[in-house]
C-alpha cells in the first residue's frame, strides 16, 4: 500500500511538472506576441509624435486627432503587462485541463500493472509447479492423467483471470443488439453450459421462475454476451462455497419496477464472513472464506465486473441476503 502511494505521489508531482513546463512555455509565446506587438505600437506612436508629422496640416476634410506619447506608452505598457498575466493565467488553467487526462490514464496503468502482477502471481505459480510434479512423473513412469487434468483447470482459471483483468481496465464498447436479449432463454443456456462445471462436485444448477410463460416475455437491450458475462460470474461465485452435493438456485422475476427484472442467484454456503458484503463489489476485494475444494474463492474481479455493467445500463447488483444458510446476490437490469 505504501509503495502505491509513493507511486502515486511520484505521479501527482510528474503531472505538476509537466502543467508547469506547458504553462511556462505557453506564456512565454504569448509574452513574446504581446512585446512585439507593444514595440511595433510605440515605435508607431513615436513616429507619429514627431515635430514633423505634428505641424503637417491636415488635408481638406481630414481630422487629426492628437494624444500624449507618454500617457499612451504608459498604457500600452499597463496593457501588456496585464495581457502577459492573462494568457499566464490562462495557459495555467488550459494546461492543468489537458494534462488531466493523462495523469487519469498514467493512474489506471500503474493500477492494472500492479494489479495484474499481484493476481497473476499465484496462478503462474501453481501452473509452474504442476509442469514440474509432471516432469518428474514422466521420468518416473508414472500415470500423468491426473496431474494433465489438473494442469488442464489451471490454465483454464489463468485464461479466465486474464480475461477478467483486460475487461475490468477497458471494458469494450458493446453496440445495442439490433433486437432485444430473451433473458429466460440466454439464462438456461448459459447454466446449461456451466453445469458441466458444477457437475464435477456434484453440484445441481437450476433456473426457477414463478411463471414460465411470463419468463418467457423478459426481454433486454443488454447485449447477450454481456448479460452473459454476469451469469457466468455471479454463478461462478456462488459454485465456490457451496458444499458438495449441494444446490445453487438462479431465480428470474419480474421487478416491483415494471420496467426492470430481476436475477438472483442463489447458494447454500456459510454465507459472507470476514468483509462488508457492499465491499464485494470492490475490485480485488476477498472474504476470509474460501473454496470447498479448499482453493482461493475467486479473483476478486468477477463481482466488480457485474456491477459496473451494471452501472453501464442503469440496473444495480446488491447482497440480497447472506447467513449461515446461503447468500443470495440480485441483479436487476432494464427490461427492453
Amino acid at each position: 500500500m505504501s509503495r502505491r502511494r509513493r507511486d502515486d505521489g511520484a505521479d501527482a508531482a510528474a503531472i505538476s511538472r509537466a502543467s508547469r513546463v506547458v504553462t511556462a512555455q505557453i506564456t512565454v509565446a504569448a509574452a513574446a506576441i504581446v512585446v512585439l506587438v507593444v514595440a511595433l505600437s510605440v515605435a508607431f506612436i513615436t513616429k507619429q509624435s514627431e515635430p514633423s508629422e505634428l505641424l503637417e496640416k491636415p488635408a481638406p476634410g481630414q481630422t487629426k486627432i492628437y494624444v500624449d506619447a507618454n500617457e499612451m506608452l504608459v498604457a500600452l505598457i499597463v496593457v501588456g503587462v496585464i495581457a502577459i498575466a492573462l494568457a499566464g493565467l490562462m495557459s495555467w488553467v488550459i494546461a492543468r485541463r489537458a494534462v488531466r487526462p493523462l495523469g487519469e490514464a498514467l493512474r489506471i496503468q500503474r493500477t492494472f500493472v500492479a494489479d495484474a502482477s499481484h493476481e497473476l502471481r499465484t496462478p503462474v505459480a501453481v501452473v509452474a509447479a504442476r509442469v514440474e510434479l509432471l516432469g518428474q512423473e514422466i521420468e518416473a513412469g508414472a500415470d500423468t492423467a491426473e496431474n494433465l487434468a489438473g494442469l488442464r483447470d489451471d490454465v483454464r482459471v489463468l485464461g479466465d483471470v486474464i480475461t477478467d483483468l483486460l475487461l475490468t481496465a477497458a471494458p469494450p464498447a458493446e453496440a445495442e443488439p439490433d433486437r432485444p436479449t430473451s433473458v429466460a432463454a440466454l439464462t438456461r443456456a448459459t447454466i446449461a453450459d456451466l453445469r458441466m462445471i458444477a457437475h464435477q462436485r456434484g453440484i445441481t444448477l437450476s433456473v426457477i421462475g414463478d411463471d414460465d410463460a411470463q419468463l418467457e416475455r423478459i426481454h433486454t437491450r443488454v447485449p447477450t454476451s454481456t448479460l452473459r458475462r454476469c451469469i457466468v460470474a455471479l454463478v461462478d461465485n456462488a459454485i465456490a462455497p457451496s458444499p458438495e452435493g449441494g444446490s445453487v438456485e438462479v431465480v428470474l422475476a419480474t421487478a416491483r419496477d415494471r420496467g426492470y427484472f430481476s436475477l438472483s442467484v442463489r447458494d447454500h454456503g456459510e454465507g459472507i464472513v470476514g468483509i462488508d458484503p457492499q465491499r464485494l463489489f470492490e475490485r480485488f476485494a476477498h472474504g476470509d472464506g474460501a473454496a470447498r475444494d479448499g482453493t482461493r474463492s475467486g479473483f476478486g474481479i468477477g463481482l466488480a465486473l457485474v456491477r459496473d455493467i451494471a452501472d453501464r445500463y442503469g440496473g444495480r447488483i446488491e447482497v440480497a441476503d447472506s447467513s449461515a444458510a446461503g447468500t443470495t446476490f440480485t441483479l436487476t437490469l432494464p427490461r427492453a
